[in-house]
């Protein structure tokens, strides 16, 4: 498999490149957000790993760009920027996973299986997931309450399509970091309550039957009745 690399600190670039050459996968360097992008859209890669801070497009922008041609190519982002704000505005941008720097080697391996998984899990273009009056086109990538059609970012279309997928089962946080950020999420963080929150948001605030409900000391759940 094809990685690109998009990286300014050339070092750490040259490492990471070095270790997945070892693992026998072939990789391309971007020291910038420009040349990034150029080759991001211009060749075919199973995953792209960028920093957010590079110079030319940063990070977040970039991985907007890329994803708005190709919304399917998985984009890890590695960064020194481990805050929960920031994981949400990198998430938000459509990045599928987000690794803090330093990372062991061998958690970057982890996370690029996991995401490759992912992209090569295939749904039927016509499938539809549905609960009460909550419909997920799969498709499209739209979600619809009743006639509402409800705005969602990348990662909050997978976290409510993995609790659609899952309904009625109560979903513990780690199970959701697991299926839904990749791999042992970083539990340091309250990165899926966030999310939980603004999907509740989004799904439930405007409406009398409430759909995502929380187990207290268990997880949450989705289900026409709490």
């Amino acid at each position: 498999m094809k990685i690109l690399v998009i990286e300014d600190e050339h070092k750490v670039a040259t490492f990471i490149k070095s270790g997945l050459e070892e693992h026998h996968y072939e990789v391309d360097l971007a020291y910038d957000g420009w040349m990034g992008k150029r080759l991001a859209l211009g060749n075919s890669y199973g995953v792209i790993l960028m920093d957010v801070i590079i110079p030319g497009i940063n990070g977040i922008e970039l991985c907007k760009s890329i994803k708005e041609v190709r919304p399917n190519l998985p984009i890890l982002m590695l960064t020194a920027l481990g805050t929960t704000s920031d994981k949400v505005v990198g998430f938000d941008a459509g990045a599928d996973d987000y690794l803090v720097k330093p990372f062991e080697f061998e958690e970057l391996l982890a996370r690029i299986r996991a995401l490759t998984k992912r992209l090569n899990f295939v749904v039927e273009q016509s499938e539809f997931l549905k609960v009460a009056d909550l419909t997920l086109n799969l498709s499209t990538k739209k979600a619809l309450r009743g006639e509402k059609e409800i705005a969602l970012t990348a990662k909050e279309f997978d976290l409510l399509e993995y609790f659609m997928r899952n309904a009625r089962r109560v979903i513990s946080k780690a199970e959701l970091s697991e299926k839904v950020w990749g791999i042992s999420f970083d539990t340091g963080t309250n990165v899926v309550e966030v999310y939980i929150n603004i999907l509740r948001k989004k799904i439930d605030k405007d409406f009398p039957v409430k759909l995502l409900h929380t187990r207290i000391g268990l997880g949450y759940f989705i289900n026409d009745a709490p």
